[in-house]
């Protein structure tokens, strides 16, 4: 496509590239449409985006008072409109009570147990401009791609620290990180790991198929932001633009027969109470289109990166996250809920123990230098980090807080027969 012309891969931007980027950044006339779809694009039958947008663009948060979101807290069944005021600054102040709610829920539905996994980049090549990414394509940053005996070395690092579940991730860069790449990733990763998961850019339902032939178990896509209006501000070039095709995605997955998908709105680029709805309402269409796949949330917030200084982001403080992840768990009381390295020890800690019920651990976003962290060294060969952690726990640590405070570490939920 015409825009792979300003693909950057090294640190030196051409004339034309810095005159694109300028273009692009300064005239929203110059960029594509978001919601048309590009050129080998699946388009799937679904009305659940008009659903969720449709939900989400009316919600008034400010409407809710006391009264609605005690009904909610109480209620035996959370209802959309409960969902609605469990999330609204009503609720701010009725946040133990939600926990107790929350911690009930999980405890019902998960016991008192913790999955963990961590996270393995093996290519940091992208060819979206997404202003607020470590890795976009404008940015002046180490990139690295690793071949599979790379790939190798990594994960005998990894499985030799006792993880059992791993999720591969990459750049957005169909080029450098083609589907047959990732697919022997998978297969690599299928001979250390008893779950493999995905985190790559948005594919069609046939690759997915392929990938999950590979020994991929689950994929997991951030929508980023599920205002159109903004998401377009934000993703400014590349197939990333493209905002129903970026939707559809988990939805195209479960069509390519994968097990599991996860959600997710990345907080602090818009509004996080809509984005917050509109994240656990399309898990919850999803669930009641294809019941027989196994659902999570994430609930990540925008964090540092390499030229920091061009976000701007909306704060979410503990308090406000820690509502959403308790309105997450009475909302949806069967899925999966990830809090990741993004947050802090203390949050982590206490998270899990009211809704969460899944953490990663031994996490480094970098690519190729698990084995340098583990030995506490820096890789000067390694590509740079999508964006800077606040957990550095290794697996041995964050297995042993969570023993430490009554919880029942799991390493591996699901046994192929």
């Amino acid at each position: 496509m015409a825009q792979n012309q300003f693909f950057i891969d090294s640190g030196k931007l051409s004339g034309a590239a810095l005159e694109h980027k300028h273009l692009i950044e300064n005239d929203p006339s110059a960029r594509t449409d978001h919601m048309e779809y590009m050129e080998g694009m699946e388009r799937i039958s679904s009305g659940i985006m008009d659903k969720v947008l449709g939900e989400t663009a009316g919600f008034d948060y400010n409407k809710y008072n006391a009264a609605d979101v005690k009904r909610a807290i109480n209620s035996v069944t959370c209802s959309i409109e409960d969902f609605k005021a469990l999330l609204s600054p009503a609720a701010m102040p009725f946040l133990e009570d939600m926990a107790k709610r929350a911690k009930a829920e999980t405890s019902k539905h998960f016991g008192n147990t913790v999955y963990m996994f961590t996270p393995l980049y093996i290519a940091n090549f992208c060819e979206n401009y997404c202003i607020y990414c470590g890795f976009n394509c404008y940015n002046d940053i180490n990139r690295k791609k690793l071949d599979m005996d790379e790939i190798e070395h990594e994960m005998k690092v990894i499985a030799d620290s006792g993880i059992e579940e791993i999720l591969l991730l990459t750049g957005e860069s169909r080029s450098m990180s083609n589907i047959e790449y990732i697919g022997k990733a998978c297969q690599l990763a299928g001979r250390y790991f008893r779950n493999v998961g995905l985190e790559i850019y948005p594919v069609n339902s046939g690759e997915y198929r392929y990938l999950h032939e590979c020994g991929a178990d689950y994929v997991t896509v951030f929508q980023e932001t599920y205002d159109p209006v903004k998401y377009e501000t934000l993703h400014l070039m590349g197939h990333k633009r493209v905002f129903p095709y970026r939707f559809e995605a988990q939805e195209r997955a479960i069509m390519g027969g994968m097990r599991g998908v996860g959600i997710s709105a990345l907080l602090g680029l818009a509004d996080f109470r809509k984005d917050a709805l509109a994240t656990a309402l399309h898990a919850y269409y999803l669930q009641r289109k294809y019941p027989h796949v196994e659902y999570s949330l994430s609930c990540p917030r925008l964090r540092p990166i390499i030229n920091n200084e061009k976000i701007n982001p909306l704060d979410v403080h503990e308090k406000e996250l820690c509502q959403v992840l308790c309105a997450y768990r009475i909302f949806l009381p069967y899925i999966g809920i990830t809090v990741s390295s993004r947050e802090q020890k203390h949050f982590r800690d206490g998270i899990v123990k009211i809704a969460a019920t899944k953490v990663s651990a031994g996490v480094s976003t970098g690519i190729g230098d698990h084995e340098s962290k583990y030995k506490g060294l820096e890789d000067e060969n390694a590509g740079d980090e999508q964006f800077e952690i606040s957990d550095a726990r290794s697996f041995d640590e964050m297995y042993g807080d969570i023993s430490a405070e009554g919880l029942q570490p799991v390493l591996n939920d699901y046994v192929y027969v």
